[in-house]
């Protein structure tokens, strides 16, 4: 909800108790602000955690939420906008999917093509250790000399 749908509900259900009363109109100012800021540090906090799963397509490197691109603040304005408007984040990182391509999600799902990305580390890692482990193994028996085979003189009875 909008902080001014918020503002509105605090006002109209907020009622003193019986026997209380209120002190100004300045206390309710002072109730409808704190529900507007409360609604928009959550708001923010959606778009901050949306807005740092989305690459920014000048840095490249860098989310939208990190980035000091003009695109990548037009970019984060809009996932601003979805968010209040009432889309989930799955739905705005969808948004900007469509649009973008997948490459456009610093973490892609792990399907199709996008496994390697995952398994490709961990098979050269693997293919490292195999590396290491049989030249190891190979110096390690062409550096030490073999025991000679003891030589067995025959006697010949003359």
């Amino acid at each position: 909800m909008s902080s001014g749908v918020w503002a509105f509900l605090a006002l109209f259900l907020w009622a003193p108790a019986p026997g209380f009363v209120r002190e100004s109109p300045a206390t309710d100012a002072i109730l409808v602000a704190q529900i507007g800021q409360a609604s928009d540090s959550v708001l923010e906090a959606r778009v901050r955690q949306v807005a740092s799963e989305l690459r920014c397509p000048v840095c490249q490197g860098e989310s939208i939420q990190d980035s000091p691109a003009a695109l990548a603040q037009e970019m984060k304005a809009i996932v601003r906008e979805q968010l209040a408007a009432g889309r989930t984040p799955d739905e705005v990182k969808a948004y900007f999917v469509d649009k973008y391509g997948e490459w456009i999600l610093l973490r892609p799902k792990a399907r199709g093509w996008n496994v390697m990305v995952y398994l490709l580390p961990l098979l050269a890692l693997l293919g490292g250790a195999v590396v290491i482990a049989r030249a190891t193994r190979r110096w390690s028996t062409t550096g030490t000399p073999t025991p000679a085979e003891p030589v067995h003189e025959e006697t010949v009875d003359r």
